[in-house]
Order: structure tokens, then sequence, then C-alpha cells
């Protein structure tokens, strides 16, 4: 008998079909024994009238006959003959994944990773994941947008700073990349909008929910452009979307977690750094330590403002010091001591940073003189801006970020399969 996926069960009612799945609960009850059984496209109950020794997790086999049965979530269920066990447990689960919440410390939950991700609902976190990941690329595709795939070792560190790992690369050092930054630059003069899917390395010493140092950014970068505001209206247009394709194919993931998809306006708000910080302390009666750009309550209390005043989940916080951002940024015409940079806030957090690029040779060697960046190792990315780039800018955005924050989770590291942090290599 060939398999049949539990998704085209509603085909084969009154039929008898074989599932191969993963059990997910074990209910006994008198003579009957009710096993919830999952695969890669859905779950159903199979009813054996007889007690049957089977544990969670295990893999099995399951030939019986096909029911309607409007109780069901999936509106059918079986009822079982046979069951075979493919792969048995040979320890006990250190957790119950029966339960409808994990609720394991971080650690544990992150140890056994292996184990927790058959939970349905982290299951559900990255399928989630995967319709965000597809979204994006489907939209950037839509807006005229090329994919492009750049080096994740390199020469000299993309960002500068301190934030890279370095690596042996036979007989020289070499960095792991904190971007795609210099590369999607470089690729506006070939095919003027680009977009990379990728990981990302940061080697940064934070011990928070929001950071972690190794994650799946999702960049752009687009040519010919007046002002950053282009790119601020670009993002605005592909969340827009990409909310929408999320709202619509994640409906069961959402669900579970008791969650909606917020809208996303159509011209989502923009304010100041400075400005911001006003009205922050002005309205909430707290000041942004001076030691920092914005902090997370600053974040947060930003965000609170964009609901309260424009009825917006989200909000651009534009103009950050240009002492403060990386030397390819454009300063601000109106005041040099800020640039053309912005950060997307969402539910008070930071999802995006962007900015417009400086276009021209000169400015740009400039910048770096002013910012004490060495051009060693930089030659291949300056060189092509001496042969005609067009003014352009673009994001980067943390994927996992998005999840978090619309699932709720408490950290980001719960929104990624095997997460890297200051501590943790493994597994």
């Amino acid at each position: 008998m060939e398999r049949t996926l539990i998704c085209e069960l509603s085909k084969n009612e009154n039929e008898k079909v074989l599932v191969r799945g993963r059990v997910s609960n074990v209910r006994a009850l008198s003579n009957l024994t009710f096993v919830q059984v999952f695969d890669y496209t859905g779950s159903v109950q199979v009813v054996f009238e007889k007690n049957v020794e089977i544990k969670v997790s295990e893999a099995i086999e399951v030939t019986g006959t096909v029911k309607k049965d409007d109780r069901a979530k999936s509106g059918y269920e079986i009822q079982g003959d046979n069951l075979n066990v493919v792969s048995k447990c040979i320890e006990e689960l250190p957790f119950d994944l029966a339960k409808n919440d994990l609720n394991l410390q971080l650690s544990t939950l992150l140890d056994n990773r292996t184990l927790s991700l058959r939970h349905p609902k982290t299951i559900a976190i990255f399928k989630l994941y995967d319709i965000l990941l597809r979204a994006y690329e489907t939209v950037m595709r839509e807006e005229g947008f090329t994919e492009v795939k750049t080096p994740k070792t390199l020469e000299a560190a993309s960002e500068g700073g301190a934030n890279f790992f370095k690596i042996e690369y036979f007989e020289k050092e070499a960095y792991l990349a904190q971007s795609p930054q210099l590369y999607k630059q470089i690729l506006t003069g070939v095919f003027e909008r680009v977009f990379e899917i990728g990981p990302v390395f940061r080697a940064e010493p934070h011990f928070t929910t929001r950071h972690v140092n190794e994650y799946i950014s999702l960049d752009a970068e687009m040519a010919f452009i007046d002002s950053f505001r282009d790119i601020t209206a670009m993002i605005t247009k592909v969340f827009k979307k990409m909310f929408k394709i999320i709202k619509d194919e994640g409906a069961p993931y959402l669900e579970l977690f008791k969650v909606e998809v917020p809208d996303v306006p159509d011209e989502i708000p923009h304010v100041k750094l400075a400005e911001i910080k006003k009205i922050i302390k002005q309205r909430y009666d707290y000041e942004i330590p001076a030691t920092t750009d914005i902090d997370p309550e600053g974040e947060r209390l930003a965000c609170r403002y964009a609901k309260e005043e424009f009825g917006s989940e989200f909000i651009f916080v534009t103009h950050y010091p240009w002492k403060e951002k990386p030397f390819y940024t454009m300063p601000s015409k109106d005041n040099p001591e800020e640039t053309e940079g912005f950060d997307l806030l969402f539910k008070g957090l930071e999802l995006i940073t962007g900015s417009q690029r400086i276009h021209d040779y000169n400015m740009l060697i400039e910048n770096m003189k002013k910012k004490n960046v060495k051009p060693e190792g930089l030659g291949f990315y300056l060189d092509t801006f001496k042969y005609g780039m067009a003014p352009h800018g673009g994001w980067g955005l943390g994927s996992e970020r998005i999840i978090q924050q619309l699932l709720n989770l408490p950290t980001i590291k719960e929104a990624i399969l095997f997460p890297r942090d200051v501590k943790r290599l493994s597994p």
C-alpha cells in the first residue's frame, strides 16, 4: 500500500490508507487508544479499539480507514487496524512532548534542541519562519530585485570596528562577514536592485533576549534613488506584501500562539532620532542614556508613541549620528553631524538598519579618512566607485526578530533552529 499524506485524507474518505509519521500524543481509555500522529503535512487522530504499546515521539506506520469526524480539527480521523513501530524510543523522554506548552528553562530547551524541535508549537515557529523566507524572496522578485549570494569569508571586516570573527584561511587571516554590505553595493552597479538571504556573523558579547552571534539577514540594495525616503517607501511596500502572505498562509501557526499579524500602514511614520528622544522625555518622562543612540526602553517607548499617535506598530527612526554610523553612510545635507540612516522598529524592537550610501568616490575616501578607516583589503570595493556608481541605499533585516515579535517569543533564540551565542556552539 502506498503512503497517504495526512493532508490528503479528505480524498480517501471511507477508504483504507497507510499513514507514516511520528507520535505526538497517546491516550488510553478503557479498551480504546487514541494516537495523535503527525507527518510533514499535518496531524490526525488514530483510534484503535484495543490497547496498543506506543510512546510519544516514536516513528510509526498506521493502516486504517478514514472517517469523517466534525469534532476533529482536520475534519477526519482514522479507525486504526494495524500499527507498526518503525523506530522506538530506547530511553524515556527528558520532558513531556505531549504537553500543549513545553514551559522549559531556556538552557533545557536548547540543550535538548534536537528533541524540543519536535514539539508542535516549536514546529509551528519554523513553519512560519519558512513562510517568512519564501514571502521575502517572492516579494523582492516582484519588485525587480535580483537574488545574489555573496562571500562570507573576507579579506577585511565589512563593517569595520571590532565585532568580527577572525579565522585562519590557509596561510592568511580572514574574517567572517558581518554583512554582505560591500558586495551588495558593488552589485547595484551591475543589477541595480539586489537582495540576499544569508548568514551574518557578529562577534558581540551580548547576553540579551534580542542578540545572537549568527543570524539570517534579509538584505537589499537599490540604485537610482533620490533620497533615503525611496528606501523606506520600498521597505513599507515589501512589509505590506510580506505580512499579507504570512497572515494568509501562516494562519494555523499563528492560531497556536493566539496572535494576529498587524496591518502595515500605507505610510509608516518617520521621526528623527533627536526628536523622538525629546518626545520620549516629555511624554513618558524617560531619558535615553547619553551613552547610546536609543536603548531598548527607548525603542519600546518609540513604538508606544507610534501606536498612540499614528495607530502604527511600526516606526522609522531616522537621522542617526554621523559618528556612530559606518563609513559608507551618507551624511545629511542639512546637518553633517547626522546621516541619511534609519532604523525600522516594530513592537518595541529594531528590525532593520538601513541608509542611503555614499556613491561619490572622493566623498567616500574623505569619509573614511575622517573615521580613520584604513583602505587595506577594501581596494576591490573602493575601485568600483571610480567608474560611475548611481545614488543607492539599502537595508539589513534580522529575519528571526520578525518571528520573535510576531509570536511574542521571550527570546530570539526560540526563533532559531540551533542558535549560536557567546557560550553556545552546540547542538
